[in-house]
């Protein structure tokens, strides 16, 4: 065989592999990019809707009111601005088509709220003309609750802050955990540490088998609108669980977007922390041992065994304020 008929048989074989080679790079390169995209978008959108989490109308709902960690959460306003950035970095906010077609792809969204959480998602209901309507609403507030083998129930906070009923008394007391615990007959409120535990892991257990539940039954929903992938919680781990119940904050979810011959199936939790310096400096007196806090422009030789925000924070604490000497 001449020369010749070997490079037409290459070009015959060989040709077309290259070329098919090419264009599985290109489809991985825009498969990679629309991932990236919506992953980006997403997370953005989280960032900047838990970010509003903390506006507030009145002053005692403003942060450092009792607790650094106590909001009232303003999950409408941070849902609205989840929606309007996420529409806006995917370039879909005068398509309402579009805007129509993602919602099918977002099965929840969680508020983590102080004392309990909400959901955002899905639900079945009759309209005007007694046709069925499908659409996002909000679950009312859920607490973090944990009960005993005796019928005790402790509801938690995002701190030390607890409301418990004594199955034994019969009556339902609340307070910091640490000032209650030789009060009550209550076993979990006797043991800090243990308490500490139990706490973390009863609202993270809530909020995902709650979430777990929510994004199955949207299978039905979805399904009905022509959406056939099947939704399920992802696996959170247990760092970003820990992070995300440290402050208020928000969870969202993208899942089902065809991208090449896979799913965006994605997540991403943001926090609405309002991060203030510490100016309240609080700790026990040398001489007397009597536990002070005083203010930053202030100092008196305190041994510093704390921070907080506010005044009010300190004194819920067990401090006393000391003034400023002359």
């Amino acid at each position: 065989m001449k020369i010749t008929d070997f490079s037409i048989v290459f070009a015959v074989i060989f040709v077309p592999l290259f070329l098919l080679s090419g264009f599985q790079v290109r489809d991985q390169q825009t498969v990679q990019y629309l991932e990236m995209k919506y992953v980006t978008a997403l997370r953005t959108a989280v960032q900047d809707g838990a970010s509003v989490l903390n506006t507030n109308e009145k002053q005692e709902w403003e942060t450092g009111y009792g607790s650094s960690k106590f909001f009232r959460a303003d999950k409408e306003l941070a849902v609205a601005i989840f929606y309007r950035s996420l529409y806006a970095n995917l370039g879909i906010e005068e398509d309402i088509s579009a805007q129509q077609a993602l919602d099918y792809y977002i099965p929840a969204i969680a508020v983590v709220d102080y004392d309990g959480y909400y959901i955002y998602a899905d639900e079945e209901f009759k309209g005007k003309d007694n046709e069925t309507l499908i659409k996002h609403i909000w679950s009312p507030k859920k607490p973090y609750t944990y009960s005993d083998d005796s019928g005790n129930l402790v509801r938690f906070t995002l701190d030390n802050a607890v409301e418990v009923y004594d199955h034994h008394s019969s009556n339902w007391i609340q307070g910091l955990q640490r000032e209650l615990k030789d009060s009550t007959g209550v076993p979990l409120i006797a043991q800090s540490e243990l308490f500490e535990q139990v706490r973390r892991s009863t609202i993270v257990r809530t909020i995902e088998d709650d979430l777990a539940n929510v994004i199955n039954r949207h299978n039905e929903y979805a399904a009905k609108n022509g959406v056939s992938y099947d939704f399920t919680l992802p696996s959170i781990t247990g760092e970003e669980w820990n992070n995300s119940i440290n402050d208020i904050g928000l969870i969202a979810f993208i899942q089902g977007i065809p991208v090449g011959k896979d799913y965006i199936n994605n997540y991403a939790l943001g926090g609405g922390r309002l991060v203030k310096k510490p100016d309240i400096y609080a700790g026990s007196d040398p001489v007397t041992g009597i536990r002070y806090f005083e203010r930053g422009n202030c100092r008196s030789g305190l041994i510093v065994e704390e921070t907080f925000s506010s005044a009010r924070e300190a004194t819920a604490n067990g401090y006393f304020e000391r003034s400023c000497s002359p």
